[in-house]
């Protein structure tokens, strides 16, 4: 199984090397694919505009999984066992979608397998990627019977 991850805005210093740490512990190979709308575009225009750009970056057949505040707030080990049913299923690419600062595209959103939520708090779309970035890391210890997660 592969892990995409697709986010609006560039990620910057120091949490780009957070990332990069924790995706270099994962047991699945990992590529990142920022895109950015940079034109002055009014806020639905714009979100429509980053919605496309994630759409032509999708894998082909790829489980997708949105990011977003509405979504579902599993557990860490009911995260990494919906992680392991995925893997057992034989899924070749989980893509995770990060919006940008004024979320995902609701009409987008609503076509993801799986929207995820961390929390109902709403977090720079940056810290969620190192958030998702540590989740992962965290379900693959958990599938694993690594001791890194204690609860």
């Amino acid at each position: 199984m592969r892990i995409a991850v697709l986010a609006v805005g560039r990620m910057r210093a120091p949490l780009d090397a957070l990332c990069a740490d924790y995706g270099r512990r994962l047991p699945w190979p990992v590529t990142v694919r920022e895109v950015a709308e940079s034109r002055p575009l009014g806020t639905g225009e714009r979100i429509g505009r980053e919605a496309e750009l994630l759409r032509k970056a999708l894998p082909k057949k790829a489980t997708v999984i949105a990011l977003d505040e509405r979504g579902a707030m599993p557990s860490s080990t009911e995260f990494a066992a919906r992680i392991g049913a995925w893997q057992d299923r034989g899924v070749e690419t989980l893509a995770f979608l990060i919006g940008g600062a004024d979320g995902l595209e609701p009409a987008f959103r609503d076509t993801a397998d799986f929207v995820l939520a961390f929390g109902r708090m709403t977090w720079p779309h940056l810290m969620t990627r190192l958030l998702l970035f540590e989740q992962l890391y965290r379900a693959s210890t958990i599938l694993s019977g690594h001791p890194y997660h204690r609860a």
